[in-house]
């Protein structure tokens, strides 16, 4: 239930931006990062956060 709530989180910071290239670098950030902790056995919640605030600036400095 957490990882659904922090990604709708994710998704939800991500549109206010507006920038089309900020919603999919935050989503594809976000499953990257969540797939990276769940393979290596960390905190998929932390690690979908770091991804999706990472693929945010990418996507925002890519626009």
């Amino acid at each position: 239930m957490r990882k659904i709530l922090l990604s709708s989180l994710l998704v939800a910071g991500a549109v206010s931006m507006s920038a089309c290239s900020t919603l999919r670098g935050a989503a594809i950030g976000g499953a990257g990062g969540a797939g990276v902790a769940a393979a290596t056995g960390k905190n998929v919640e932390k690690g979908a956060a770091v991804g999706g605030v990472g693929g945010a600036v990418v996507g925002t400095v890519v626009d």
